[in-house]
């Protein structure tokens, strides 16, 4: 029978979560979902000196924006908890493992000082070598329980004297095994250092404890970015020395996203240069910094999910707006590739584009009311701010651009624009615009036949079809473009209009004449 598939998405509380990190989750939850799994939340607090304050409650709210609910861990809980490693920790969950691995001669006591180490990588490096690492063969040089006698050792621990416990990684093996993503990966032991395990606050590190728990936990697949690619060998080499190498899950490392030049890692310096967000809500730091998010630029969180989608896998056809369902149907760790992915911001506006002209006036609606309020437009009806919203939505990548762009139709216009003004307005736009106000008066205000009643009037009078136009749109939007005119007259109404039309006349000779 097939084991039940068991991914896990693991943040480290030490600041906003990348959307880097968001990509990760997604990828593990499409993953689960599409194979009937579990997806678990855990959060990796081992490393206290680099723990944030909010940033929990962060990556906890970030996610639910996001839509990537999980169905076990932080939050929801589970059969294999805790989920906090910090809690896991208490329990002497880890501790149990690293007294195996000492018992069985996989790892070792460490003793040494800081500045004990940095002489050792000086020396190693004065000395021509090409490694300056903890390894086979600078261990026997160095104060541990490899060097020291057992009464030592034991003189030290009772002492307090600090220490911590490094893996033994074994000379001259090879470590291989296969990645989903990328095939297989083999690596010489040589290589590899003996990375610290377990230290004498009685805190383990992450490599201990992402391995411990991801067996404890039944994880089948670990899906996670590139960049823990170099731990693998180390982590696949501690299944084996735990005797769980039958169980050990499968790997998928997945690319990086790279800055929009392809030049590095996307990182938040690229952002605020940019002037793209990087995070998906908005964080504060408890230094008072605040970082831009995709939830406050306007963006909907699935837009946001579709374009990260993207960055890294490809369905190999044509389509690239999916809902959640699709994605769920479609993914598979196999159409992710194995080079970085450069993100595009221009095309997260556009993801963003297509997801707000497939919402229907009335979604909008809801969603503006409450932004027009804020701007001291209030008391309007759903129906209306619906028409505005079908007649803007074309015009606009965020929902907040139907207001910016289209200001004219909750509050008369303040100013003309100058230029259009300069270029269009003619010495009979006046006495245009006052005809019109006799000819609209006497018309029903509906698009339809105010547009029939305009050009009516246009061919009796011989006149340019654009000179009258853009005089009449000047006077009632102040602006030289946007939607049809004749739909923004029947929504703002005939009172309304006529009084803009009457103003305009005005209003624009003073601003030629001032």
């Amino acid at each position: 029978m097939e084991k039940k598939v068991r991914v896990r998405f693991a943040p480290s509380p030490t600041g906003p979560l990348h959307i880097g990190g968001v990509r990760t989750a997604l990828y593990n939850y499409l993953f689960a979902k599409k194979h009937g799994g579990d997806f678990l939340l855990r959060i990796e607090d081992t490393d206290q000196t680099r723990y944030v304050k909010g940033a929990e409650d962060y990556i906890l709210e970030a996610l639910k924006w996001c839509g990537i609910t999980p169905n076990e861990g932080v939050g929801v809980g589970g059969e294999y908890g805790p989920y906090h490693q910090s809690e896991r920790n208490k329990d002497g969950v880890y501790k149990k493992y690293v007294d195996q691995l000492l018992a069985a001669g996989n790892a070792y006591y460490a003793f040494d000082t800081a500045e004990e180490l940095d002489q050792m990588r000086e020396r190693l490096k004065t000395a021509g070598g090409s490694s300056q690492q903890y390894d086979a063969t600078s261990r026997m040089t160095m104060k541990n329980s490899l060097t020291l006698t057992k009464e030592d050792v034991d003189a030290k621990i009772a002492a307090g004297e600090p220490f911590v416990v490094r893996v033994k990684i074994p000379k001259g093996e090879e470590v291989k095994f296969k990645d989903v993503i990328r095939g297989w990966v083999s690596v010489d032991t040589t290589h590899l250092d003996d990375k610290v395990l377990y230290k004498s606050d009685g805190m383990p590190t992450y490599h201990m404890a992402n391995v411990v728990d991801d067996y404890l936990m039944k994880i089948t697949h670990v899906i996670r970015g590139e960049e823990w690619l170099p731990s693998a060998p180390l982590h696949v080499l501690l299944y084996k020395l735990l005797g769980w190498e039958d169980v050990m899950p499968q790997f998928a490392h997945l690319p990086l996203i790279l800055k929009p030049n392809g030049n590095g890692k996307l990182s938040k310096r690229d952002g605020d240069a940019g002037g793209f967000p990087v995070f998906p809500i908005e964080w504060n730091s408890p230094e008072g910094e605040i970082s831009s998010g995709y939830r406050e630029s306007g963006y909907f969180p699935e837009a946001h999910i579709n374009m990260l989608a993207f960055l890294g896998w490809n369905p190999g056809t044509e389509q690239e707006i999916f809902s959640i369902e699709e994605l769920l149907q479609a993914f598979s760790l196999e159409k992710v590739g194995k080079s970085g992915a450069k993100f595009d911001p221009d095309k997260t506006k556009w993801f963003n584009e297509q997801y707000l002209r497939a919402k229907s006036n009335e979604e909008l609606s809801a969603i503006l009311t409450p932004i027009l309020g804020k701007h001291g437009y209030s008391n309007l009806s759903s129906e209306f701010v619906s028409k505005v919203c079908g007649l803007m939505k074309e015009r606009a990548v965020f929902t907040t651009d139907i207001l910016e762009n289209g200001k004219y139709f909750f509050e008369a216009p303040q100013e003309y624009d100058a230029q259009t003004v300069k270029k269009k307005w003619k010495e009979n736009s006046p006495e245009i615009v006052a005809d019109l106000i006799t000819v609209f008066s006497n018309t029903e205000f509906k698009a339809e036949p105010l547009e029939h009643a305009f050009k009516q009037y246009v061919e009796e009078k011989e006149l340019g079809f654009g000179i009258a136009m853009i005089a009449i749109r000047l006077s009632i939007t102040g602006v030289g473009g946007g939607p049809s005119l004749f739909d923004i007259m029947e929504v703002i109404g005939k009172e309304e209009s006529i009084n803009r039309l009457k103003a305009g006349i005005e209003n624009i000779k003073k601003e030629i004449t001032a």
